[in-house]
This record gives C-alpha cells, structure tokens and sequence, in this order.
C-alpha cells in the first residue's frame, strides 16, 4: 500500500476489539500504508480480564481478515501487556513477519475496574497499574530494543487519557497509571532522542467505544443520572461540543507517525475539543 507510512511497520497492542480505539489506530495505521500487527490478550486470563471487557482472538481475525480485504499487510498476534515475555515476543514478531519495527502504539488497557477509594482493593489497583503502567513501559522498552539496534529511528505512542493531566472519582488507579505515562514518556525520550527515536502520549478525553459505553452507564448511576443526560452534561462542558470519536484518537497518532512529527517528542497531546485546555 502507498501512503505516508508506507515501508513502516506498525505494532497496536488492544487493538483486537471492535469499535475501540485499537481498532481505529491500527484501521488508520493501515489507510496511511503501514503494514500492521493487531495483538490483545486474546482471552480471559484472570478476574481482571473478562471476555466482555476485552479483544478475544475470534474477533481480533476478524478486523485482521477485514483490513487483509482491503490489501493491507497485516499479521496478529496475543500478548499479555503484564508479561515482559510475552510482550518482548510480540515485538520479535513484528520483525519476522514483516522485516522491521518502526512504529509501537501502547495502547492496551484497563478503565473498567472504577470504585470508590474505600472500596478498591490491592487486587483491583495492581490490575490496573500493571497493564496501563508497566504494560506500556513493557512495550517502550521492546520497542526501543529492537529500534535502537536497526538505527533507523522510531515512534513510540501510548494512548494515556484526560486523566493523565487531571482526577476524576472512582478511578485512582486508572488516574495513577495515566499520570504516570507523562513521567514515562517525558524520560524515555530525552535517552531515546538521540536514536531519532520520538515518544509521545496521546491523551483523548471521553470515548463511547465498547468500554466508554460501560463508563457512560457506571457513572451515570452514580450521579443519578440517564445516560442520555450524562453524555449532554458532558458535551456540554467541552467546547467543541461532543465527546471524543475513536477516529479523532487514530487521527492524532497517525500525524504523530509522520513525517511531519519528526520533531516532536516528550509531549502529551490532548485530543479533548479543548476539554483538558493544559
């Protein structure tokens, strides 16, 4: 495929779901000409990851199958963020089924273990640290492995969120992990700078994907609310007048691949329509 990211390689990591946002990037990775290597878990491995919450291999095929359709170069592959082996197994991957490693989004994720403080267990907050947190750290390092040893430069992406620059209730560990992603783009760069190797954060404000929709109906109980009248309150406070799409996510990261970017790194862009203004 033609395109400004033609001859790159591409690896999206929670992107075997559909209608979330690793579906957008890796769809919009594809369009740009990249050649694209879908991964999610897969399946339910533990309480922290139910089939319901997650990209299962069934569907992950699917999206592979429907981008394959369309001539894009695609291969897949499971992994479990939490893992170092498995993570650097994906990486590995990337190299044998497409010669090279150009571009990791970090984008696998956990926002649907949301409770009060006094009610999050040590369970729930290791689950979410250890894939929003130490996931993304797992795949910055295998990427930046295999990208500093091939001198051709790289893009290291992780999609973080509006609560990497503010908090929000029920949701202390996700806040956490999200705040964390600043720090950790914010050094990995200045070490990775001189390989021409750029890592940015992504930091989009609400999206109704899969997961935004458990969101819209949990918080909505919360405030006694319909979902209909939580999602207006919430357009009504950002500027541009609606949440977040899947493709405005995709859209940022794909600009953040190109060309253009090239200078650009050790930044956390806010796609928000002017929600999160700092």
């Amino acid at each position: 495929m033609s395109g400004p990211l033609a001859g790159k390689t591409a690896v999206v990591t929670g992107s075997g779901r559909r209608g979330g946002l690793g579906e957008a990037i890796v769809r919009r990775l594809a369009a740009d000409g990249a050649a694209v290597v879908l991964s999610d878990v897969g399946r339910a491995v533990d309480a922290a990851t139910p089939e319901s919450m997650i990209g299962v291999s069934s569907e992950m095929e699917e999206i592979a199958a429907e981008l394959r359709a369309s001539g894009a170069k695609v291969s897949t592959q499971t992994c479990d963020v939490r893992r170092w082996d498995e993570v650097r197994g994906l990486a590995d991957h990337a190299v044998a089924a497409h010669g090279g490693l150009d571009i990791w989004v970090n984008n696998a994720g956990i926002g649907y273990i949301m409770k009060p403080l006094l009610e999050v267990s040590p369970d729930d907050w290791t689950a979410v640290i250890d894939v929003n947190l130490t996931g993304a750290f797992y795949g910055l390092r295998a990427a930046a492995e295999i990208m500093v040893a091939a001198g051709k430069g790289g893009r290291i992406i992780n999609i973080a969120s509006q609560a990497a620059k503010s908090g929000f209730p029920c949701a202390q560990a996700y806040t956490a992990s999200k705040h964390g992603l600043v720090g950790l783009v914010r050094s990995a760069a200045i070490e990775l700078g001189p390989h021409q190797i750029t890592v940015n954060n992504v930091c989009p404000n609400h999206v109704t994907t899969g997961l935004g929709a458990w969101q819209n109906e949990y918080f909505a109980g919360r405030q006694g609310k319909t979902v209909a009248q939580y999602l207006a309150d919430m357009a009504g406070r950002i500027p541009l007048g609606r949440p977040g799409l899947p493709s405005d996510t995709a859209n940022a990261v794909a600009f953040l691949c190109s060309p253009e970017a090239s200078y650009i790194t050790a930044e956390s862009m806010n796609v928000s329509g002017g929600e999160e203004p700092h």
